[in-house]
């Protein structure tokens, strides 16, 4: 997993579950288990390698190397490392994928007031990017 820059100040462990709202400010490292939603305005929410999280997460920035089923919606950047999975859509301005992670969800990348955003959809038989016509 990449580095960031800021301190972790709430680390939940591989043998931790959550059930509920978790609502933060900060960094949130999760190895362990969450269902319900995550919110924070300034937040980074990191989902480590064993983390699996059943919740609609929205969040400043968001880095996934566990499993997530829900939407990933980040004011700033979403980014999945090699041993991610996620099914559901991701929303943010900018949008990073690495080699190996899965998507099973539609992409959009737009900043802040534009609306109409670019959706990038991968088609699994033909494995072609595509976009909306106009993008």
């Amino acid at each position: 997993m990449k580095k960031t820059t800021s301190q972790i100040q709430t680390f939940l462990g591989q043998h931790t579950t959550v059930e509920g709202n978790l609502v933060f400010e900060g960094t949130v490292r999760l190895d362990g288990h969450l269902t319900g939603t995550v919110e924070s305005k300034a937040g980074v929410m990191i989902i480590g390698e064993t983390g699996v999280v059943n919740a609609e997460i929205s969040v400043h920035t968001a880095t996934v190397s566990g499993e997530v089923r829900g939407n990933i919606h980040a004011t700033n950047r979403v980014e999945l490392q090699p041993t991610a999975r996620v099914f559901g859509d991701l929303s943010a301005p900018a949008v990073v994928i690495d080699s190996g992670a899965v998507l099973h969800g539609r992409c959009t990348m737009a900043g802040e007031g534009d609306t109409e955003g670019k959706t990038i959809r991968l088609h699994r038989k033909s494995k072609a990017l595509t976009q909306k016509p106009g993008n």
